[in-house]
């Protein structure tokens, strides 16, 4: 599914990432941990191309995103992410916030996705809170309101960055359980977390 081979990126003269390899297959939940300021988000931004490599290659089911002729949009689309602070639309609603994707990059009619959002608001268990403004959550059932419209494109793939890192901790687990949920399902997942409990059981 994915495929790093001697990926390198530098911040002017500090080296970030040096001689990146790996692959993650269809299926399997990867966790990556490290110490603060050791490359992890920033690795796992490179694969939609929110940071961009000096060198070596990353390829997504095949295809090499490095190459100058790939379409940004289309690569991003087919790629879930979830953000370390949840990065809601603060002026559209929860359901709102979820159906905007398929509405306006897959073209999907309004019926679709409004179906789409409730049954995902469903599964993160957050169905009674479709109506609610951001601001009128938690910071965990924000991060759940952003896995579902990360899954909202149906991509193969999600990436988590930090995603529970930015919570207080009594609201760590209603996360996690979401992502445990996903991981059974046989999502393809990259999570970079200090979550070590998680990794234990998924990764």
């Amino acid at each position: 599914m994915i495929k790093f081979e001697n990926v390198n990126k530098w911040y002017k003269t500090y080296h970030a990432l040096r001689d990146i390899n790996g692959e993650v297959n269809t299926g399997e939940v990867v966790v990556v941990c490290g110490p603060s300021g050791s490359g992890k988000s920033t690795m796992i931004r490179t694969i939609n191309k929110l940071e961009d490599i000096a060198s070596g290659t990353i390829r997504v089911q095949g295809q090499c995103i490095n190459d100058k002729h790939v379409n940004i949009n289309q690569l991003r689309a087919g790629i879930g992410f979830v953000f370390q602070h949840f990065n809601l639309f603060p002026h559209l609603s929860v359901k709102d916030n979820v159906a905007l994707s398929p509405i306006k990059v897959a073209g999907q009619s309004k019926a679709q996705a409004y179906e789409m959002a409730d049954e995902l608001l469903e599964k993160v268990g957050l169905y009674a809170k479709k109506d609610d403004m951001p601001a009128n959550l938690s910071g965990g059932q924000q991060q759940r309101v952003a896995i579902a419209r990360a899954l909202a494109q149906q991509p193969p793939v999600i990436l988590f960055d930090e995603p529970t890192s930015a919570l207080d901790p009594e609201m760590v687990g209603e996360v996690l359980n979401v992502m445990k949920k996903l991981a059974a399902d046989g999502m393809t997942m990259i999570c970079v977390t200090h979550e070590m409990n998680f990794a234990r059981e998924v990764a």
